[in-house]
């Protein structure tokens, strides 16, 4: 595999530093799931944790670090998961934390940011303002600004689900990965390719958000001027493109889906697995409704990423 900017043995060591509430997450088969997609349909249950996502897997390094190292400020911009998993790190490290947001982000995500002692600053925009304000912030003031998937750190937590993965499952044929800034998709990538070659690793994201995705068909950074989607977990519109070019290396597809396919994916967790997950969560799902011959007969594990959702909001797209 050409290289990129991840080390398997660095993943390892990660997995030592991550406090073991976030490791080892339910992977299981849910057969309920297969009548209505025709393939074998694994769940790797990220949702499991303190913070209801896989963020907390990048920012325990990130926070231990800092702690390390005598620091004690740091900031990030957010939809809602990593600033909820950098205040829990941070939390418990004895680090003040600011997480930058959109007054437009779920509202339950804001609530837990502010409940978990993070200093919360909104913008009057979407996430890409907020990372704008998040690197001013940290410009002006002189500490640490965490950039999710720009952060190494923030990969290599991400690529930790890909051990337990490789581990856990030898007949994995397929793996659909949620594709927003990139650090789950060129996290766990990077690992499946390095220990399971034989494994597609296919990247899904909204049409509605679809910068990332057309980056990488075009091999180039391609942003957009804007975003429509309900899964607001994934919707930047300016790649990273150090990110950009490890997703190149690593990931055999990228597809788009649209939102009544996330909606219906949304249902289908709820209804045969009892799972209520955000948006982002079910775009694996929604990738094989859109495309069930491409997945027939196959094993296919989706990472449910995130379970963070405006639970009104949740009602009025699932109907529960």
């Amino acid at each position: 595999m050409q290289e990129t900017r991840l080390d398997i043995d660095r993943i390892q060591a990660a997995r030592r530093m991550i406090d073991p509430i976030f490791l080892d997450t339910p992977l299981y088969r849910c057969e309920a799931l297969e009548p209505g997609l025709g393939c074998a349909v694994n769940i790797k249950l990220e949702t499991a944790n303190p913070v209801r996502s896989f963020k907390a897997r990048g920012t325990e390094l990130v926070a231990s670090l800092l702690a390390d190292s005598g620091s004690r400020d740091v900031v990030c911009a957010s939809a809602g998961n990593l600033g909820q998993a950098l205040a829990w790190s941070g939390r418990d490290r004895g680090l003040n934390v600011t997480v930058v947001a959109s007054r437009h982000a779920t509202v339950a995500k804001l609530d837990r940011i502010r409940a978990l002692g993070a200093r919360l600053e909104l913008v009057d925009g979407d996430h890409e303002l907020a990372r704008a304000r998040a690197a001013a912030i940290a410009q002006h003031q002189g500490i640490r600004l965490v950039e999710d998937s720009l952060d190494i750190e923030t990969c290599e937590g991400a690529a930790t689900i890909g051990l337990e993965l490789v581990d856990t499952m030898p007949s994995l044929d397929v793996v659909l990965i949620a594709l927003g800034g990139g650090a789950l998709a060129t996290g766990v990538g990077h690992v499946v390719k390095a220990l399971a070659p034989g494994a597609e690793v296919i990247c899904v994201q909204p049409s509605g958000a679809p910068a990332m995705t057309r980056s990488w068909h075009e091999r180039r950074v391609v942003t957009t001027d804007s975003t429509d989607t309900i899964a607001d977990g994934v919707a930047g519109r300016y790649p990273i493109p150090a990110v950009l070019d490890d997703l190149l290396v690593v990931a055999d597809d990228a597809v788009l889906v649209q939102e009544a396919s996330i909606i219906a994916g949304m249902r289908m967790l709820l209804g045969h697995a009892g799972l209520v997950v955000e948006p982002s969560a079910a775009l694996g799902i929604a990738a094989i409704l859109e495309d069930r011959d491409r997945f027939a007969g196959r094993h296919v594990v989706t990472i449910v990423c995130g379970s963070n959702v405006d639970m009104d909001a949740y009602q009025r797209w699932v109907g529960a």
